[in-house]
């Protein structure tokens, strides 16, 4: 190997010629081709490289995405669903999505990044709480199907699988209800859909999972529910939209075990 020198690109670029010939003979090979030939399945090998065009310059890269993104047209969702158009304050922007002490040049083990993670998710279960009037929060999923998932695993663990009946609602996103069956599935979970109000729960279910804001839009205060889901030792999660919270009747003030 050549020896160190006290430059800074010396100490950060890769090996040179000579380095990766050195390299080469210690493991007895005599090319860089021979070496892939020996490690990377041929089955699992591109031969015809793709036409990748020469590398851009961060500048010419952001004008070039600027350019594409100003083809874009904007039209206004009606999608619903759990996909609500927002207004982000520029405050936030600045302070938390844009603030560079979350995401700086340093790899995620270093203390820098850490205490800037650790922080953030610290802001985020803290407005969890306000918000949901629950006392604890994790930090957290990746959305809220995973997250309906996640309970409905955690209350059926919880009682040692005795009871295997779930219920759902059928006005929760139809997004989360595929995932609740495919989480379902291999527990043998009974996932039963249907009108939350016209459901009879009996000691067969261990769990419910109700929408509010639901699919169609609608506020229900669901206060009464789950106290007679609890009648019945059923532990009630409640799917809900962190804005809306700011307004509406949290989880915690309906008594709900669990909010996502």
């Amino acid at each position: 190997m050549t020896k160190l020198t006290t430059s800074f690109r010396n100490r950060h670029i890769g090996p040179n010629d000579q380095d990766t010939v050195q390299m080469l003979r210690v493991i007895g090979v005599s090319s860089l081709n021979e070496l892939i030939d020996k490690v990377v399945p041929s089955d699992i090998r591109i031969n015809d490289l793709p036409n990748i065009p020469e590398a851009l310059s961060e500048y010419e890269y952001l004008n070039l995405i600027k350019s594409i993104a100003q083809k874009n047209k904007l039209y206004k969702s009606y999608i619903g669903q759990g996909y609500y158009n927002t207004i982000t304050p520029p405050v936030i922007l600045r302070n938390l999505f844009e603030n560079p002490g979350w995401y700086t040049q340093y790899t995620p083990y270093q203390a820098e990044i850490a205490q800037g993670r650790l922080e953030s998710l610290l802001n985020f279960q803290t407005m969890v709480c306000d918000l949901t009037g629950l006392e604890i929060a994790n930090a957290s999923l990746l959305d809220e199907g995973t997250a309906a998932a996640e309970a409905m695993t955690l209350l059926y663990h919880a009682q040692n699988g005795k009871r295997k009946s779930f219920f759902v609602s059928a006005a929760v996103f139809p997004q989360t209800i595929e995932v609740l069956e495919t989480r379902a599935k291999p527990l043998e979970i009974e996932l039963i859909v249907g009108n939350e109000f016209d459901i009879k729960l009996t000691d067969r279910f261990f769990g419910a999972l109700l929408q509010n804001p639901d699919s169609e839009g609608q506020l229900q205060d669901y206060t009464e529910w789950i106290a007679k889901a609890h009648q019945q030792n059923v532990h009630v999660v409640l799917a809900t939209d962190l804005l809306a919270l700011a307004l509406i009747k949290t989880p915690g003030e309906m008594q709900a075990d669990i909010a996502v």
